[in-house]
């Protein structure tokens, strides 16, 4: 029994000791990313009121009397952004005070872009003229920091940034968790003190209140991410839980099949989901022969008077001649409208009809949590969440890290098995298999997970025969304490300096490069004050993201040499 008892120890021991190596290197190398999106997340959250100020002479119109037919908006929008472009879609004015956005097919533009001409109601101006992003048309600002948030500017490569940090946040989050119930004190501590357990303290005491968002928000972001998303699309298909489609066939043979990634178009009112609901240039190649500009009044009065009775809508021509119209409702927030319809272009029936009370539970879900996930859903409050758990998750990360520096000289010491195989080898026969099962499936539906589980590994062996190497070439008694420690700092200095050129490099060409597509404004004839501007944030990107990662460099280069000494 005895025995039993104390092999029964050691087994949990092991197991937890993996545990906590697995949650420390989550924390050392893929924190970086996860605090760069969830930084960026809030920011995206909370931008929503700055654009409606920024872009409010656009947005924006004076009431003044009855507004004019829809076809009229549109060939004033036609006429001048030319009569030969082709439209990609219109939103009539959701509300008195709103213009109506004609949005056009542009081939110069990139993939899931469009330029939106700005239409006042009353008068026809054109109030602005700007390019648009996602299948929600979100405007310049929250489209560039969505692009920072979902892939660093870097585009599809960038992308693997943020399914990373989705990937690990909730193995990191439940993880803490079971570390924190095996070495919670079972009576309650009085005070706390010291700078260690301070820290530990509240990491922990935000872990546990950020708990269920944190999960929330790696479940939700996997959704749309694009190698786990597109392994989550092929589960939901198998189980017929993906979101129903409006037919637009007029041959009336079969509907037509669900779009994987429907719920993720622009779900966030402007995330591109380019790569994953469309082919990159679909957006371009919708057919520029545009029907008549009446029959967008009878198309929309049709829908009006079949169910379709949200304030903000879309209408979407035929992209063939063989499609029908689609009237799409578009508001995400509670309680949700998106129920759809098609029109026959002949006689303005209805072909079709889709009603968000008849989506299966899941697909129901999976709306509510993309809306929440991008702060849509429940307004402001949701911003204001949203914007808590990010910077609680940023300051939960600093605090983390604050732990390894304060605990550092002592850690091999407290942790025996300071590698992750190592400590996987202490793992009894069972758990051994367990966990190889357990990470052989996780790879294969995670597929960036398992790449960068893959990478923790070569850091392992590569990290033990350096220590090999070490103690090898080290005397004892000899007196190279200081010599190892200048080679090693030199060598994290030189690392860190590589980090920060090729940080600037990439950091140049993609927002330079950007601003030259985005205003189509030759580097030579831009002002000295957008010059600065473009130099400063390019100065203040590249500092934050070297910083982030001279914290693995400095793991790999300088972590726990005392206790590699003692």
């Amino acid at each position: 029994m005895i025995n039993t008892t104390v092999n029964g120890s050691a087994s949990r021991a092991a197991l937890l000791n993996l545990l906590r190596r697995l949650h420390f290197y989550i924390g050392l190398f893929v924190a970086p990313f996860i605090f760069v999106a969830a930084l960026t997340g809030t920011l995206y959250v909370l931008t929503p009121q700055i654009e409606n100020v920024i872009y409010a002479d656009a947005l924006t119109v004076q009431p003044q009397g009855e507004a004019r037919p829809l076809s009229e908006q549109i060939t004033a929008a036609r006429r001048y952004a030319g009569e030969s472009i082709g439209i990609y879609a219109v939103r009539p004015a959701p509300g008195a005070t709103d213009t109506t956005r004609v949005q056009f097919n542009d081939p110069t533009l990139a993939a899931s872009e469009s330029r939106s001409i700005f239409i006042d109601p009353y008068t026809l101006q054109v109030k602005g003229d700007m390019t648009v992003y996602g299948t929600s048309g979100v405007l310049p600002l929250r489209m560039w920091l969505d692009q920072l948030h979902r892939g660093l500017l870097l585009g599809d490569f960038g992308r693997n940034y943020s399914e990373l940090a989705a990937s690990w946040l909730w193995v990191a989050a439940l993880g803490g968790v079971i570390l924190w119930l095996s070495a919670r004190p079972r009576r309650k501590v009085k005070k706390v003190s010291g700078k260690f357990v301070l820290t530990r303290h509240w990491h922990i005491t935000l872990g546990l209140v950020l708990l269920v968002g944190l999960v929330f928000f790696s479940v939700t972001g996997l959704t749309w991410s694009q190698w786990a998303g597109n392994n989550i699309d092929r589960m939901r298909s198998e189980l017929n839980w993906l979101t129903p489609q409006v037919n637009t066939s007029l041959n009336a043979i079969a509907p037509a099949p669900a779009d994987p990634h429907a719920e993720h178009q622009g779900a966030m009112d402007g995330m591109d989901m380019s790569g994953m609901a469309m082919p990159a240039t679909a957006m371009h190649k919708a057919e520029n022969v545009n029907r008549a500009d009446g029959d967008w009044d009878r198309v929309l009065h049709a829908a009006r008077e079949n169910g379709i009775a949200a304030a903000k809508v879309e209408l979407r021509q035929p992209k063939a001649a063989d499609k029908a119209w689609t009237v799409t409702e578009v508001d995400r927030s509670w309680p949700s409208q998106v129920d759809s319809v098609s029109v026959n272009p002949e006689n303005f029936s209805i072909v079709d009809r889709v009603r968000f009370a008849s989506f299966p539970l899941v697909a129901k879900l999976t709306r509510w949590g993309v809306d929440a996930h991008m702060g849509v859903l429940f307004g402001l409050p949701n911003q204001l969440l949203l914007a808590a758990f990010g910077l609680g998750l940023c300051v939960m990360i600093v605090l983390g890290y604050r732990m390894w520096w304060l605990r550092r000289p002592a850690v091999a010491n407290a942790n025996p098995a300071r590698t992750l195989l190592a400590a996987w080898q202490a793992v009894p026969p069972v758990g051994k298999t367990v966990s190889a099962v357990v990470a052989l499936a996780l790879g294969y539906a995670l597929p960036v997970m398992g790449i960068s589980l893959l990478a923790f590994l070569v850091v392992d062996i590569l990290r033990g025969k350096r220590h090999q190497q070490r103690a090898h070439d080290t005397l004892p008694g000899a007196e190279t304490g200081k010599f190892f420690m200048r080679r090693e700092t030199k060598r994290f200095i030189t690392a860190v300096a590589v980090v920060l050129l090729t940080a600037l490099t990439i950091m140049s060409k993609v927002m330079i490069g950007g601003a030259i597509d985005e205003y189509h404004i030759p580097l030579s004839n831009w002002s000295v004050e957008m010059l600065v501007t473009q130099i400063f944030m390019i100065v203040v990107y590249s500092s934050v993201f070297t910083g982030l990662l001279s914290i693995p460099l400095w793991y790999w280069f300088l972590g726990e040499k005392e206790a590699d000494k003692a």
